[in-house]
């Protein structure tokens, strides 16, 4: 019999993936082939108000990673896969300016923590530990390194940002909600966002078309 895959978030769990909400249950374990998880809600707020730091975010940018912008009620959609045992995840930014694509890959390391990948091609990597607290899954950040060519950079624990993600389930209002926050030593709060969305599997589209 064919063993069925697991996805690196509930390899990282093993048994506290019990203590998940079941709804995130399912949106935190494999993606059967041939479907794809389809997420629809709106970001209470997007990006940092610190314009400042506006240049530096467009050059992440371009690159699937970050947002250079401070808006608020965006519309999103997210579609996540599990390709070779990572979750590949796209989400949609219906930005006032336009859609913006934000790109990430999720692998477990041999120490079995959880590395997200983020931009095009990973040129921002970071480690997480994972929690599981009143049937929310909370990550935060433990190390974070940059690509740059073939050369893959630790950022020493005194410069590297620290990245939280908290994801729920509200039963009352029957949504998702999802909060990302990047603190950078000194500066503080560098980018943020945080929403709501309801969340299914479907068949892949994209997949049958390309097939």
């Amino acid at each position: 019999m064919t063993p069925v895959p697991q996805s690196p978030y509930a390899r990282a769990l093993g048994d506290r993936l019990e203590d998940l909400h079941p709804r995130l249950r399912t949106y935190f374990q494999a993606i059967p082939d041939g479907a794809v998880g389809v997420g629809e809600g709106v970001f209470e707020r997007v990006g940092t108000p610190r314009r400042l730091l506006w240049p530096f975010l467009r050059l992440l940018e371009r690159r699937g990673v970050v947002a250079a912008c401070w808006e608020r009620d965006v519309p999103f959609r997210v579609e996540n896969r599990t390709i070779a045992s990572r979750a590949i995840g796209e989400r949609t930014f219906h930005l006032p300016r336009g859609p913006w694509i934000m790109h990430d890959a999720v692998a477990l390391t041999r120490h079995g923590r959880v590395v997200d990948e983020l931009g095009e091609p990973g040129l921002i990597a970071a480690c997480f530990d994972l929690d599981v607290r009143d049937g929310a899954l909370e990550l935060t950040s433990r190390a974070v390194g940059l690509r740059l060519g073939r050369l893959r950079l630790r950022l020493p624990r005194a410069l590297s940002p620290i990245v939280r993600l908290t994801e729920r389930f509200d039963d009352d209002r029957d949504r998702q909600f999802v909060s990302v926050s990047i603190d950078a030593p000194l500066l503080g709060r560098v980018y943020e966002y945080r929403g709501h969305f309801e969340y299914r599997i479907e068949t892949d589209a994209a997949k049958e078309t390309a097939g």
